[in-house]
């Protein structure tokens, strides 16, 4: 006798179950297979945005100062500007008024750079060129000097020296002279950078215009797309992660900023007074590269102590030793005053961070690496503290010092002490 085939919505289940796992896989596959096309399509995407990208980066940065405008100086005016209107209440005129002053002062800083530290550093560079014949004798005179003072070391620097020459001469036949005929496409290149920058900053300082205009709006819709694609526990969680991250960045880019301008103007004050050579020149390159946390300093120094070097080597031991009361001064007074609790992890993660942020990022891997691995290290901290807390278990890191188990019953340590003295009892 025939049996009847009966229908269950489970079968429709497991088929299409079945059908999207495949799918996935073969998608997967596909994107495995077509993945430098695709990283060529986000490249070629985010260089079409680039100045909505600029645009937004400098709004973040100008969030706080225009906040602050408005708040202070703007709101409190247009009340009472518009204390007998019956129409507006003048928060459009304390918004407007806090965004233009706003961008006038990152144009002036803008202007300060073109203007002022620009035509100083190319003069410096420019002077450095014209004087490089003498401070090349005055160095090989140096070194003469100090290898007839040590003969014994002549054998080695001569040595040395003969290997660096050899590899100099096979770097410029090798490398040097095949590329000059790129020289004039590389100028060309990088004319167009020049021009493509300009133009980004110009469109990214309207579209900052803009969202700084519109900024509450623009926060509501990303908001009330937020609670319509996820529940309303995991929108909240992700709003506070969201504001943790802002905290961070902006308290440490903000603070790293003023911490290296206030290192990059006594560096100037001090050299200026000792009449070091390039003064500005080095003071911008120390300021500069003390953005960047822990290796900063390091890579500051030296380019600088070799300008410096090639004029005058007593000044440049007379640099270097400022140099280190410098940053001394900086890591243990100035620094910790302007960035506060703004990292919070110690020096071996902060040097983690940034040695992997720079091997995978570069120079942006280096500066954002730290504001990047507090957040990555507090959504850890954060999950197992709450995981601790669901099991009943200690979740304070310093009750797990020298403990040598947790008590199955009380769910309490047991320090390691406890545990040696009843062995030595028994």
């Amino acid at each position: 006798m025939r049996r009847h085939f009966r229908w269950d919505k489970k079968y429709l289940y497991w088929g299409v179950t079945a059908f999207c796992v495949i799918a996935a896989a073969i998608l997967f596959y596909m994107a495995l297979n077509y993945l430098p096309l695709l990283k060529r399509g986000l490249a070629s995407l985010l260089h079409i945005l680039s100045p909505f990208v600029w645009g937004l980066v400098i709004c973040y940065l100008l969030t706080p100062f225009m906040r602050l405008a408005e708040k202070k100086l703007f709101g409190p005016l247009s009340k009472k500007l518009y204390k007998n209107s019956k129409r507006r209440d003048g928060s459009r005129f304390a918004r407007s008024m806090s965004v233009l002053l706003s961008e006038l002062f990152l144009l002036a800083i803008l202007t300060a750079l073109v203007c002022l530290i620009i035509p100083q550093l190319y003069s410096s560079l420019q002077n450095m060129v014209a004087n490089s014949p003498m401070y090349i004798e005055t160095a090989s005179r140096w070194i003469t000097q100090l290898l007839e003072d040590f003969p014994e070391i002549e054998h080695y620097v001569s040595q040395t020296l003969g290997q660096v020459n050899t590899s100099l001469m096979d770097w410029i036949q090798n490398t040097v002279l095949p590329k000059l005929g790129n020289l004039i496409s590389n100028v060309t290149s990088g004319v167009y950078y020049a021009i493509m920058g300009v133009y980004n900053l110009v469109i990214g300082i309207i579209v900052s215009v803009y969202v700084l205009s519109n900024l509450e709006q623009f926060g509501a819709s990303a908001k009330r797309i937020l609670y319509s694609v996820f529940s309303v526990e995991m929108a909240k969680k992700i709003l506070e992660g969201l504001e943790f991250t802002d905290r961070t960045f902006m308290g440490f880019i903000n603070g790293k900023l003023l911490d290296s301008a206030i290192i990059g103007l006594i560096c100037y004050i001090v050299c200026s007074i000792l009449r070091m050579p390039y003064a500005l020149l080095v003071s911008v390159i120390v300021g500069v590269t003390n953005i960047i946390p822990f290796f900063g300093p390091f890579i500051g120094a030296v380019p600088s102590s070799i300008i410096i070097l090639l004029v005058n080597p007593v000044k440049c031991l007379i640099f270097i030793a400022f140099i280190i009361l410098l940053q001394q001064l900086d890591g243990n007074i100035i620094g910790p005053k302007i960035l506060g609790s703004s990292v919070g992890i110690n020096g071996f993660w902060v040097m983690f961070s940034i040695i992997l942020g720079a091997g995978l990022f570069g120079f942006w891997g280096m500066l954002l690496g730290v504001p990047v691995f507090v957040i990555i290290y507090a959504a850890i901290t954060g999950s197992v503290t709450r995981k601790l807390k669901r099991s009943d278990l200690p979740w304070e890191a310093a009750d797990y010092m020298d403990m040598a188990y947790i008590d199955p019953v009380t769910y309490q340590p047991v320090k390691k002490h406890r545990e040696e003295e009843t062995e030595d009892q028994a």
